[in-house]
């Protein structure tokens, strides 16, 4: 191909359209530009929020450990939970809200700069935001309680109102929670059974196991047991459960007599009170009982039983109809009156057919004298 060829082929071959590629393709890029750029700054805005959630895990592990103003530690010394346990946990919050508030606004970002998009490229979007319109509405009915669920969700994520391993009492169930998402709370009780909470159905929240807990005793002590004395036991019920590690360890103090909560003829109930570790004060209070069961037996204390008096009767059938009848009248012969014993001995009750015997002679008398 010769020089002048080639230049022939140049000036034939069309211009570039610069109007054109400073017009709609330029405006695309920058809506793309500027939703990728808005979506990171949304993202360090919602890591700073996420930091603040987590109120002490952002920075090195180190400082937070060394430093005793810290609110890890200041909350550690109140609850008595370890601080690798409180971080952990207050990390693990923190990453679900981060998670969510980051899904939330890259889902906005993208739908907003897609549909910009398509109004660069001249397509209508009018009838897409019609639909948009009606299928919001559409939702705002049908899917308010799913809204609802989650909206409750992230606000107990945020307030920290219990979570995995807390055991807690939200009304009809009360376990451990075993799962907990923006949507719904899985709980095991006591007896095994796993139920599924929707956040939305969630009134209120009671939580056994955060902080701190309390075993809390209704001791039974009769009147003969001073409350000095009872203060010497517990005081012996101490030392021995200090000599079990585990037990110790779960108390946080010492056990507080709250005392006398109310009385009867047999005996008064004194309440105890230990402040424990979450979800360990149910071991406590076995561990105290045991331990008081044994100190009263040394001490030859008995727990007081409740003086009750029963008195039984067998019921009348068919079959003995007649015999009891035989023995009333046998009974009428005589004085109408049950043996008695003379002397200083207690008189025994009434046997069975001197109970029917009196009740067929009372119920035999009318008014009028008509048998």
């Amino acid at each position: 191909m010769t020089l002048q060829a080639l230049e022939s082929d140049l000036l034939s071959a069309p211009k570039l359209d610069w109007d054109f590629l400073l017009d709609a393709p330029l405006r695309i890029v920058i809506i793309i530009v500027g939703a990728i750029v808005l979506n990171m700054v949304m993202r360090i805005l919602i890591r700073r929020f996420s930091a603040a959630v987590a109120k002490g895990t952002v920075g090195s592990e180190k400082s937070a450990e060394n430093n005793k103003f810290s609110s890890t530690v200041a909350e550690s010394q109140r609850t008595g939970i370890e601080p690798t346990v409180i971080r952990e946990r207050r990390a693990q919050r923190a990453k679900t809200v981060g998670r969510m508030l980051s899904s939330v606004a890259t889902i906005i970002i993208v739908v907003i700069a897609a549909l910009m998009v398509l109004d660069q490229m001249n397509f209508n979007i009018a009838p897409i935001l019609a639909s948009a319109g009606i299928v919001g509405v559409a939702l705002a009915f049908g899917a308010q309680e799913l809204v609802k669920d989650y909206l409750s969700g992230f606000f107990m994520v945020i307030e920290d109102q219990y979570g995995i391993g807390d055991t807690v009492d939200l009304g009809e169930a009360v376990g451990e929670v075993e799962d907990f998402g923006l949507r719904k709370t899985a709980i095991r009780d006591l007896t095994g059974t796993l139920w599924h909470v929707r956040n939305g159905e969630i009134m209120r929240v009671g939580n056994l196991s955060q902080g701190w807990a309390r075993a809390v005793l209704e001791i039974p002590i009769d009147y003969s047991t001073s409350m000095d004395t009872y203060r010497e036991i517990t005081h012996a019920v101490t030392a021995t459960m200090s000599k079990d590690p585990a037990v110790a360890s779960a108390m946080l103090d010492i056990p507080e007599i709250a005392g006398v909560q109310s009385i009867s003829a047999e005996y008064r109930v004194i309440r105890t009170m230990i402040k424990t570790k979450p979800n360990l004060q149910w071991m406590v209070e076995r561990a105290f009982r045991a331990a008081l069961t044994d100190e009263l037996d040394k001490r030859g204390i008995q727990i007081p039983i409740v003086q009750e008096a029963v008195l039984r009767t067998l019921p009348r059938t068919s079959e003995s109809t007649a015999p009891t009848t035989k023995r009333a009248e046998d009974s009428s012969t005589s004085d109408h009156r049950p043996s008695r014993r003379t002397g200083d001995s207690p008189s025994p009750l009434p046997s069975d057919d001197e109970i029917r015997a009196t009740t067929d002679e009372s119920s035999g008398d009318t008014p009028n004298g008509e048998n």
